[in-house]
């Protein structure tokens, strides 16, 4: 029963990530231009993965953390997500920056609505040789979460250069364990999602040899691997998480070898 319950949360979430890449707010009216290009920034998950891996096009990655007042992500699982991505893409010139926003007042949020928050507020596009990122971290929850089944959402992708963390969910997940820190569940959260921006699992970046889990549509199926289903969910994480450390491991999976190949054969480090 929970793996269907985790099937029918992944399904909304992957049609949320389909649909938002092909519709936008572009402009308030038909007859006002955007004077922002958008264009580049609102495309499909994934079809960015090589611009972000390699150094062809872009060598230099700009990452805007957009936060609700009082949401704003610890510094220790920013650093730690820099390094993923140093360690991962020849991107070696990654800024960080900060726009701290107030709460849109809602009890949860749908992907639709969180793409209109970035409309809004995101100021950071492509430009030059700059591919810009936008994550937002969220206080409130994802409206496919069911609390009372275990299954909330701890993060999702949504356009090739968009995400969002649910932060108040990840802040909630991580005091159910004794163990388990928020920075552990931030990190692995983000790495997580920024692994579907770099194409994983068959979303962007072709697999060199098939691990894709066929219960779970691009994600991976090899045991301990960052991007398995489970780590985007919070009692799946949590499991996993508690696993590693059992076995004298650090908290936060990392990739497997098939999918650090897949990522290679992108671009990739």
């Amino acid at each position: 029963m929970m793996g269907m319950i985790f099937m029918k949360r992944f399904f909304l979430l992957m049609a949320g990530i389909f649909i938002l890449a092909s519709c936008s707010k572009d402009t308030d009216n038909g007859s006002t231009p955007d004077p922002i290009d958008r264009s580049a920034n609102l495309l499909a998950t994934g079809d960015s993965a090589n611009d972000i891996l390699s150094n062809d096009t872009y060598d230099r990655l700009l990452i805007e953390i957009g936060y609700v007042t009082g949401f704003r992500p610890s510094a220790e699982a920013m650093n730690n997500f820099q390094a993923f991505l140093q360690q991962l893409t020849f991107k070696q010139d990654i800024e960080i920056q900060y726009l701290e926003l107030p709460s849109p007042g809602k009890n949860e949020l749908s992907l639709q609505e969180i793409a209109d928050l970035e409309f809004d507020n995101r100021t950071a596009y492509n430009e030059g040789s700059t591919l810009a990122i936008y994550i937002y971290f969220s206080d409130a929850p994802s409206d496919t979460d069911d609390p009372q089944e275990g299954t909330v959402t701890l993060g999702a992708v949504y356009r090739n250069t968009s995400m969002v963390i649910y932060e108040a969910t990840v802040r909630d997940i991580a005091l159910k364990s004794s163990q388990v820190t928020i920075e552990d569940v931030e990190t692995a959260t983000l790495n997580h999602e920024f692994g579907h921006l770099l194409g994983l699992v068959d979303l962007g970046t072709p697999p060199v040899n098939a691990h894709e889990d066929p219960n779970a549509e691009h994600h991976c199926d090899i045991d301990g691997c960052l991007m398995r289903a489970e780590i985007e969910f919070g009692s799946g994480l949590l499991g996993a998480m508690n696993k590693r450390m059992l076995a004298g491991k650090g908290a936060v999976p990392g990739l497997d070898s098939e999918c650090i190949t897949d990522l290679q054969a992108n671009g990739g480090r």
